[in-house]
């Protein structure tokens, strides 16, 4: 079915011109841009993990990167913090098309643009930035707010959200937290982050979250001060079954309805989680899984 978009001239009607938005506020129809927005949620609940790279120069964070997809990450963000982020992340964008790649603790429109412009699928804050969530609601990148509170979680959610970030969730109560929030909000998608080990992927997804963020159990600091990038690649791997199993057990205890309940983009794609569970090992060295 196709999707089409209807534009009213405003001179034609004139009743319109009082119906006229404020400046920060925008009037879209549902488009193509959304289903690129659509696209990136799929790949998020059907991987179950984000991997979160933060390092000292641009050559280690490409390196890092590269290691960590070759493991079989799916869903990867850089930090902004990281530098030559955008150019890190240009280049990715030519190497893996079709990665869901991303900008983190982005916290103003002109760095989220500038992440657009570098080719980023989503961007993810700490905190919700206004003038971000409302470029968002247009646009074909997915804006995934940061929260804490059970107020913060509603606010974002209304001001249109489609994915919020609880953080930091390991001093809230780590998976206790997450099940605790998905009682009243079943219906908002959660992506878990801060102090997460990969050991505790399963836990967290079973708990409620869509997905996890994880930084320093992917990109170990060791690992990367060392330039040991088979290490990362080995937790980067580990780290992605984790995720795909802990998709797997939920639509084997639970049942696709249960499922995709708790995570409402994976409806269509709940397949696709099972075929990159039996893809991951092929891309990945398997005698360095068991070292270490």
């Amino acid at each position: 079915m196709a999707i089409t978009s209807l534009t009213l001239n405003m001179c034609s009607f004139p009743w319109l011109q009082t119906l006229a938005p404020p400046p920060r506020m925008r009037v879209c129809c549902y488009s193509s841009t959304q289903l690129s927005v659509h696209k990136t949620l799929t790949h998020i609940h059907s991987s179950g993990v984000i991997a979160c790279l933060r390092a000292n120069s641009a050559e280690l964070a490409l390196e890092a990167a590269r290691a960590a997809l070759s493991g079989g990450i799916s869903v990867l963000e850089i930090v902004m913090s990281t530098p030559g982020v955008f150019e890190v992340l240009q280049q990715l964008v030519q190497e893996h098309p079709t990665t869901t790649l991303g900008v983190g603790t982005v916290l103003n429109v002109e760095d989220a643009k500038n992440a657009i412009n570098a080719g980023a699928k989503f961007l993810m804050s700490p905190a919700m930035v206004k003038d971000i969530m409302v470029d968002a609601q247009c646009g074909e990148v997915l804006y995934i707010p940061g929260v804490m509170t059970p107020t913060e979680i509603l606010s974002a959610y209304d001001s249109g959200a489609k994915i919020v970030k609880v953080y930091p969730v390991s001093v809230l109560g780590g998976s206790r937290y997450i099940s605790a929030l998905k009682r009243p909000f079943h219906h908002i998608s959660m992506v878990a982050s801060q102090g997460i080990t990969i050991d505790s992927v399963r836990e967290y997804i079973t708990q409620g979250a869509s997905a996890v963020v994880l930084s320093d159990a992917i990109f170990d600091k060791e690992a990367i001060s060392q330039n040991n990038f088979n290490e990362i690649c080995r937790l980067a791997h580990f780290a992605a079954l984790q995720g795909n199993e802990a998709l797997l057990c939920m639509m084997m205890t639970y049942g696709h309805h249960k499922v995709n309940a708790s995570f409402p983009f994976i409806k269509e794609e709940k397949e696709h989680a099972k075929l990159i569970a039996l893809q991951v090992p092929q891309k990945f060295p398997l005698h360095l899984l068991h070292q270490g």
